[in-house]
């Protein structure tokens, strides 16, 4: 079927006049008897539909003619006829009003097609944003997951090293306590030799006997301060000075308070090696050092320093008693 448009309706005379036909619509095409072509056209016709066309119409081909006009509201039309043929085929025509489309129809389906096409851009602008969210977010846990991993990472390294300088360190302080433990057998063969031909008492010690409590005393440099405790690797204030003067054969009380009087009482200025410090009232004195020369003493201070030397100008003590 072959589709063409008119200024007006189909010419049943001779090419060359023009002859006005009526003017209908269809809902769908109407073919011809003896026709192969069809002519299908859609306007509105208007209030001069009446009115002849001047101008010279095509030769041999169809016409037809579809006006627009108002009357009353919008009528569309589709007018069909034939094209060729018998020069007096009568055209099949069929007119169907179509409903008035008014201006606030138009408005409603404007507005209506506006709101649903902003709808739209709302969504697709969600949906971009939803998805801008989801990329943040895996990539802040790609982020965070590496960082967990290179800080665990670290973690075990340290704990490694720490695992690595523990055993080291308690390594040493085993060889140190196999040296102590040799220099003390030491010094217990040489105390017992040099007592063993004196007849002499507690209080009078053979030669030499303040250098061997002196030794002793340095060979527990390092060890710890627990209260109660009398070695070999931990003491108190009392229990070292006590270890150190059974060294030479001297039994001393296992107190500070009775070591503060086991002994001649002697002033701070007038000290020698080997002297029992104390501090405190003697008979009640709460701490106990040795004197080791040069102004310093030795003792089992406190769980913080452990055994150590310091110098008696900064910490002096109330008096001291001599048992060498």
């Amino acid at each position: 079927m072959l589709a063409r448009f008119a200024r007006y309706g189909v010419n049943k005379g001779s090419p060359g006049t023009d002859s006005p036909v009526p003017v209908a619509t269809v809902v769908q095409p109407t073919f011809l008897e003896g026709n192969h072509r069809a002519l299908i056209a859609v306007v509105s016709m208007s209030h001069t539909a009446h009115i002849p066309s001047h101008r010279k119409p095509r030769r041999g081909g169809s016409r037809s003619a579809l006006r627009a006009g108002v009357a009353g509201g919008f009528l569309s039309t589709i007018a069909v006829a034939g094209a060729s043929g018998p020069a007096h085929a009568e055209p099949v025509t069929e007119t169907i009003e179509m409903p008035v489309l008014t201006s606030a129809d138009l408005s409603a389906h404007v507005a209506q097609a506006a709101a649903a096409t902003q709808e739209i851009a709302l969504d697709a602008e969600l949906q971009a944003q939803e998805d801008a969210a989801a990329l943040k977010a895996s990539k802040e846990a790609k982020k965070a997951k590496a960082e967990a991993d290179r800080e665990a990472e670290a973690k075990k390294k340290a704990e490694e090293k720490a695992r690595a300088d523990a055993e080291a360190a308690e390594a040493a302080a085993a060889q140190e306590r196999a040296s102590r433990s040799t220099e003390r057998t030491t010094l217990s063969t040489t105390a017992s030799t040099a007592s063993a031909p004196s007849s002499q008492t507690a209080s009078a010690p053979a030669s030499g006997s303040a250098g061997t409590v002196v030794a002793f005393l340095k060979a527990q440099l390092g060890d710890a301060y627990v209260m109660g405790a009398s070695g070999p690797n931990a003491w108190d204030c009392s229990s070292l000075v006590q270890a150190a003067f059974r060294q030479v054969g001297i039994d001393l009380p296992r107190v500070s308070q009775d070591q503060s009087v086991a002994g001649t009482q002697v002033g701070t200025s007038n000290l020698q090696v080997g002297d029992i410090l104390y501090w405190g009232a003697a008979g009640s004195a709460y701490h106990v050092g040795v004197y080791i020369g040069d102004g310093k003493y030795l003792d089992a201070a406190n769980p913080s320093k452990g055994v150590v030397i310091q110098d008696l100008s900064g910490y002096p003590a109330t008096g001291a008693v001599r048992v060498l």
